[in-house]
């Protein structure tokens, strides 16, 4: 079970008491820690430049500064709107296993993730509202679905994971970028305080499910969960590059766009240095191969 591998984990139950007491001494009230100031300035960065999906591409040559400016204005709204989905996805699947069989020792600190997840969703969202009047729809595809299998709990936190790496890849740049607007600046800098606990506590967690699914898995049902986990983290990073976006920023033809900067050289580059940790940490633990 589970439960019992972690149990006698003395590691991961000193890691789950720290960053609980984490959670307790860092706690503040959203509500009230952030100034939503009217509007933000559109003639500017929203997301640093380097973050956006034409960065060092053939397509930025083509743009002007006032469109490289508002393709980053809805790059920063739809990286939000795809925090609010991951987000609620993630907050539907740890509420399903708090204080479940194999679950009974991490179940104190999911109380903590979820109180912080759901804050994360609302100021994530609120964002999106006020600035950009909408949230994104949630991208489609086989590689959103979780099969139902007894390594479900495996892959559920797994992609709960790579989801988080992947964003706080974002907001720890983002967090210091002088270019961004301070409120800008000041989400990202909150929620990479909180992520940094998240990802810890996750590493920590897929690691000892990973032990407990080997116990029992042949060796393609292994590489299944290899192959599962590439591909979502390729569906995780394709969704920065959105249809919608495009056309929202008045460029031309963006689906063609997509497709363009997609097939191009730097998109490998990029995803490579968004995943770069996490590729490394999946790797090590033997999780992808």
């Amino acid at each position: 079970m589970v439960s019992a591998l972690i149990q006698q984990n003395e590691r991961f139950l000193t890691i789950l008491d720290r960053l609980s007491s984490k959670s307790v001494e860092d706690y503040y009230n959203p509500y009230q820690l952030f100034e939503w100031p009217e509007s933000l300035p559109e003639h500017m960065w929203w997301m640093s430049p380097e973050l956006t999906t034409t960065y060092r591409t053939e397509a930025a040559e083509r743009l002007s500064e006032e469109q490289l400016h508002a393709l980053s204005r809805y790059e920063s709204i739809n990286f939000y709107s795809l925090n609010v989905h991951g987000i609620r996805e993630l907050l539907i699947e740890v509420t399903k296993r708090i204080h479940t069989s194999g679950f009974e020792t991490p179940s104190e600190f999911f109380h903590h993730f979820i109180g912080e997840e759901n804050e994360h969703m609302w100021f994530f969202a609120e964002f999106c509202l006020r600035y950009g009047k909408k949230i994104y729809r949630q991208p489609g595809g086989v590689a959103a679905e979780i099969p139902q299998s007894n390594v479900e709990s495996l892959l559920v936190f797994a992609r709960i994971l790579i989801f988080e790496e992947l964003v706080d890849h974002f907001n720890s740049k983002m967090a210091l970028d002088n270019r961004l607007h301070e409120t800008i600046r000041a989400i990202n800098r909150i929620h990479h305080q909180d992520e940094s606990r998240h990802i810890a506590f996750g590493r920590e967690l897929v690691a000892a499910l990973f032990v407990d699914v080997q116990r029992t898995c042949t060796q393609q049902e292994l590489d299944d969960i290899s192959t599962y986990l590439k591909r979502y983290m390729t569906f995780s990073f394709e969704s920065l590059y959105n249809p919608q976006v495009y056309r929202d920023a008045d460029i031309d033809r963006p689906q063609e766009l997509r497709r363009e900067l997609l097939q191009g050289p730097a998109r490998a580059e990029f995803e490579a240095t968004v995943f770069r940790k996490t590729a490394k940490y999946l790797q090590k633990t033997g999780i992808i191969r």
